[in-house]
């Protein structure tokens, strides 16, 4: 099991944690994230765009001359994408770009990113987050205290209003719960800094259930099943006298 040092907000070590391999120990797998960060991209996009077919644009519908003996090319609408002021032909359209990536790949791209943030040290555990009056200036001392200097994405509770409140005008930094946590960020972001609650609650979100629980629960059901209904009977095919 990896192990991290616990600091506090003034940067000092208070103790240590040990983090599950299922969560924060996983190989890199790289196709997996990018296959993790399209997907969540797609699922992001509004598809609204759109142009203007020769339906939809305004102009007369009447046959402008004849279709033969004028000498020029024929024509029927002014409508058509070959004039100016025309529709457009094959444009884009609004459409849905989302697709469902399955629960598991998910999870194990979540816990991929996670573990390579471990292992290039880029993961900070603070106890707490405390503030006195939770202003801006506070929190990029804090931030200066445990060296985070670039894009930073913190993990904690929304309901730490101080928190949301000295952070969100600092642009380099992001405030999310556990459950808002996304594989864009996790990318996105070089610092990862944690509480120990949060990998509790990380841990319980991402690990994987083991095979031993899966068949003790089917075995489960199944003694279950067999003692609310009783075996069937066989069935006589002899001849009845």
């Amino acid at each position: 099991m990896p192990t991290v040092k616990i600091m506090d907000l003034a940067s000092t070590e208070v103790g240590e944690i040990e983090l599950v391999d299922a969560v924060f120990g996983v190989p890199l797998n790289e196709p997996l994230i990018h296959e993790a960060v399209r997907s969540f991209l797609a699922n992001r996009r509004a598809g609204t765009s759109a142009t203007k077919t020769r339906g939809d644009v305004s102009g007369s519908g009447r046959k402008l001359w004849k279709q033969k003996g004028t000498g020029r090319a024929r024509i029927a609408s002014l409508r058509s994408p070959l004039w100016k002021g025309g529709g457009n032909a094959h444009g884009p359209q609004p459409r849905d770009w989302s697709y469902n990536l399955p629960k598991k790949m998910r999870k194990r791209a979540m816990c991929s990113a996670l573990s390579e943030r471990v292992r290039e040290g880029n993961l900070i555990i603070v106890d707490e987050w405390k503030f006195d009056q939770g202003k801006t200036k506070e929190f990029i001392k804090i931030l200066g205290s445990l060296k985070l200097n670039g894009k930073t994405l913190i993990v904690d509770s929304l309901k730490n209003t101080k928190l949301m409140l000295a952070s969100r005008n600092v642009q380099t930094a992001k405030v999310v719960n556990s459950y808002g946590l996304n594989i864009y960020d996790l990318i996105n972001h070089q610092k990862l800094v944690l509480t120990p609650q949060v990998v509790e609650e990380l841990t319980g979100i991402l690990q994987p259930r083991t095979r031993d629980d899966e068949e003790e629960s089917h075995q489960t059901h199944s003694s279950e099943g067999e003692a609310a209904s009783p075996p069937p009977r066989p069935r006589d095919r002899g001849v009845q006298a």
